[in-house]
């Protein structure tokens, strides 16, 4: 049985496969007749908020052939304290697969251990695997092989977006530079075993030199709105900008997996010059996760 639940856990053959049927997937959508989820019942068990996720899941799904139900933790007995192995226990016999987007990576886990079934991990606090293998589709389609490639995040380095770029760069074979006040950059031992050409650095313009795509995330997760305004003012020198674009490779990608908020981690002009590329990445989710949930249940 596969599941999703981490791009540390990936295969580079895994990854690969699902980039590579995302090209076809996307190419025959509305076309294929291809449906490996009819029958099926998958179940969308969200406690975050969620536009691009939910909706292209859902939309993935039932393009699949199968059936999307969307459980919002608040509305099932999550919501009042029953332990994820036991609602993954009664929901195990009665769905097919499940979609997870919640707070602790250990819930996503336990979930797959007990419920018996395909699950995705649609994010957590750790990492957000389905965002970062859409991202590195888009780039792929645009400019070919990430490999040997300079990607450059600019912002909140320990959050899970990073964190799936530092597993992926190991995997991929890529340089990955993490522009981040120090006491927002990824744990050293967690650098340390990915392994890969990963560099953590406080100098802005240092890590956009010659960087092939430049890419940000919002400063304030969801589950940090206690802490907006110091992470404003501390993250407040860390934007993606038209002056830090020039520092880049001519013809540079930027990307933000949204949503964005003007001004602080990118601003206006930049977002809205690079806003074709940043859509496409936001479109790829649907195609990216219509090859995950094929592969899960191939």
């Amino acid at each position: 049985m596969k599941h999703l639940l981490s791009m540390e856990k990936m295969s580079r053959a895994d990854i690969d496969h699902i980039l590579e049927n995302s090209a076809v997937l996307k190419r025959q959508r509305g076309d294929s007749q291809h449906k490996p989820l009819a029958g099926q019942f998958w179940a969308l068990i969200f406690s975050k908020s969620s536009t691009r996720t939910r909706v292209s899941f859902e939309v993935g799904i039932r393009e699949l052939g199968g059936e999307a139900l969307f459980l919002n933790a608040n509305d099932i007995q999550l919501g009042r304290g029953e332990p994820i192995c036991d609602t993954a226990r009664v929901l195990g016999r009665m769905i097919h697969g499940a979609v997870i987007r919640t707070f602790a990576q250990s819930d996503v886990e336990q979930f797959a251990e007990y419920a018996k079934i395909p699950t995705i991990n649609a994010l957590t606090d750790d990492e957000h695997p389905c965002q970062i293998l859409a991202d590195i589709f888009t780039f792929q389609e645009k400019r070919g092989s990430i490999q040997g490639k300079v990607v450059t995040f600019v912002g909140d380095g320990a959050c899970n977006v990073p964190i799936s770029w530092i597993f992926a760069a190991a995997k991929l074979g890529f340089e990955l530079r993490i522009a981040a006040p120090k006491a927002f950059q990824p744990p050293a031992d967690l650098v340390k075993r990915a392994g890969g050409r990963i560099v953590c650095t406080e100098d802005l313009k240092a890590a956009a030199a010659g960087a092939d795509l430049l890419y940000t995330d919002v400063w304030v997760s969801m589950g940090k709105e206690a802490e907006a305004v110091e992470r404003i003012k501390v993250l407040g020198g860390y934007q993606i900008n038209q002056a830090l674009v020039k520092l880049a490779k001519p013809g540079a990608l930027v990307m933000h997996c949204l949503p964005a908020y003007r001004g602080k981690e990118i601003d206006e002009a930049t977002f809205e010059e690079h806003a074709q590329t940043i859509f496409d990445e936001a479109e790829n989710r649907l195609h990216v996760q219509k090859s995950v949930l094929n592969w899960i249940v191939s």
